[in-house]
């Protein structure tokens, strides 16, 4: 008999296991703006009792939650995380995973259910946020790609030395404050495409171009500058060609604001051929250095990320997680 029971908290216990290794954590969060979470919640439980899975499970309250949460089932033991949310959700995961040492990550692997208002990491991997049944059919296989993981070093502005980590990519400037504006509209519209386009509109009477000094291999860019793309997987279609095993970042820098080219811009976008635009100059690195970006949002997994305070760097951690894919 399989059941699902609510994680309770407790002590970190390092010279023993307090779980079998067999059994998952399953941390479920719920879309905002949805209603009735509860039946999706449903589905999945049924996903997990019908391939016998044993599983406990937790629900978050809130976005702030999701890291504390799973280091909660990091100390008691757990060995397979599973993530029933979305980019964001499996953001704050993999920067709690990422406080471990690497012989210490080498144990757990993640997993995503998609069921976020943008899951575009788990649609690199084919992963169709409705066909729940399938999804836990593979993640019960437990077939495991060690992953690249992108990492921001900034200071911030009380002066202290931060990283933050992503799996998809960072943005710097106007797509930043699109995708700030698209995870709020999402649950209106129920289109990423839709979404996208009205908060492209939004902001068409704002900023379109941003004082930028940035260095990319060799090349040092100093100039106003529409939008920067730092890819570790295809950065919500601005790095279509990156991915998270090759050990390099994938850059997009799109000059020439012009509203013509915008909209021109906005359909190769949307028909998956950004990179033909001729104001995107793509490029492909290990590490990118950001001297200088005045006014302009830095957003990292679709999440904007508290703007850095002068300098900053954004760099690949080599094969850094174990992720469960089909």
């Amino acid at each position: 008999m399989y059941f699902s029971r609510l994680i309770v908290t407790l002590p970190k216990i390092t010279s023993m296991r307090m779980v079998d290794n067999d059994r998952w954590a399953v941390l479920y969060c719920p879309k905002n703006g949805f209603a009735n979470p509860k039946k999706r919640w449903e589905k999945v439980e049924k996903a997990l009792n019908d391939n016998e899975i044993s599983f406990d499970y937790i629900q978050s309250e809130a976005s702030g939650s999701v890291e504390r949460l799973v280091k909660m089932m990091i100390n008691n033991g757990y060995k397979t995380i599973v993530i029933v949310g979305g980019d964001s959700a499996l953001n704050d995961a993999t920067n709690c995973l990422m406080q471990l040492s690497r012989e210490e990550r080498d144990t757990i692997a993640l997993a995503v259910i998609p069921n976020g208002m943008m899951n575009d990491f788990a649609h690199f991997w084919n992963i169709d946020d409705d066909d729940i049944e399938s999804t836990v059919k593979w993640i019960k296989e437990r077939r495991i790609r060690k992953i690249d993981v992108g990492c921001v070093r900034y200071v911030n502005s009380d002066n202290e030395r931060c990283r933050r980590y992503f799996l998809n990519c960072v943005n710097i400037g106007l797509v930043a404050d699109i995708m700030d504006i698209r995870r709020r509209t999402r649950s209106f519209f129920g289109s990423r495409t839709l979404s996208f386009l009205f908060s492209f509109l939004l902001l068409t009477f704002r900023r379109l171009e941003y004082k930028m000094l940035l260095k990319v291999n060799d090349d040092e860019i100093d100039r106003n500058v529409m939008t920067v793309c730092i890819g570790n997987a295809p950065g919500y279609g601005m790095t279509p060609n990156a991915v998270p095993y090759n050990g390099l970042l994938d850059v997009s820098v799109v000059y020439n604001p012009v509203m013509t080219k915008l909209f021109e811009g906005i359909y190769l976008f949307v028909k998956g051929k950004f990179l033909n635009h001729r104001s995107v100059h793509p490029y492909r690195t290990r590490e990118v250095t950001i001297y200088k970006a005045e006014r302009a949002k830095v957003g990292i997994d679709g999440r904007l990320l508290n703007t850095p305070k002068g300098e900053f760097t954004v760099n690949v951690e080599l094969e850094a997680l174990n992720f469960i894919i089909p």
